[in-house]
């Protein structure tokens, strides 16, 4: 009896350190709020897969970079575009373009969060863009200017019906831009680091 009261209070406590171990990790995964003119959405981030884009990302939500930035392209059955542009339309300064990492094995299906950036593969700086629907041709195939891709470094974990709704507003020419803008300004008025997980956050609304 003494050795079987010892194995069940051995396996009692791997079971509790195993128990603080798992809720440690989960509460070291990086997520972010945007609060948004239309409603809340959260990102939930993918460091081990896109360490580079996760830390650039992060410096700029530290930074509070993308406060009172706006959702400039706008294109239903496509993508939403933001964090580069102020309510004036005015370009920010931003830091030092990084490497695309396109080529981490995430593939750009809906609610995944990508850079976004120009032709040039590793000129991806402030702005991200969040696909609302599977655009399996903006991923990796290829180690060449065109076949980059687009380096998916997270996803929504809440607020999808939020992402629903600005995919579906109106859009025409603003600012600089010749179309896709929304003409009820969608802003991000403010996004920060979310450090503690929410029990029964699994899965996208």
């Amino acid at each position: 009896m003494p050795i079987l009261r010892s194995l069940i209070a051995t396996t009692l406590l791997l079971i509790s350190f195993q128990t603080v171990a798992a809720e440690s990790s989960a509460n070291s995964v990086p997520k972010v709020l945007l609060q948004t003119s239309a409603g809340d959405i959260t990102l939930l981030l993918y460091p081990e897969k896109a360490p580079k884009s996760v830390a650039n990302f992060l410096n700029y939500v530290e930074d509070g970079f993308y406060n009172n930035t706006i959702f400039h392209r706008v294109i239903n059955d496509f993508m939403i575009q933001g964090g580069g542009y102020t309510t004036n339309y005015e370009k920010k300064r931003a830091y030092a373009p990084i490497m695309n990492e396109a080529d981490n094995g995430l593939r750009n299906t809906i609610g995944t969060v990508a850079m976004a950036r120009t032709s040039d593969p590793h000129s991806a700086t402030a702005q991200f863009f969040i696909n609302v629907k599977n655009n399996s041709f903006l991923d990796f195939r290829e180690k060449t200017p065109r076949a980059w891709g687009y380096a998916v470094f997270g996803r929504v974990l809440k607020g999808m019906d939020v992402i629903a709704k600005i995919k579906s507003t109106s859009t025409g020419a603003e600012g600089p831009f010749g179309r896709d803008v929304p003409k009820t300004q969608i802003i991000i008025q403010k996004a920060t680091i979310i450090t503690a997980i929410e029990s029964g956050e699994k899965s996208n609304d």
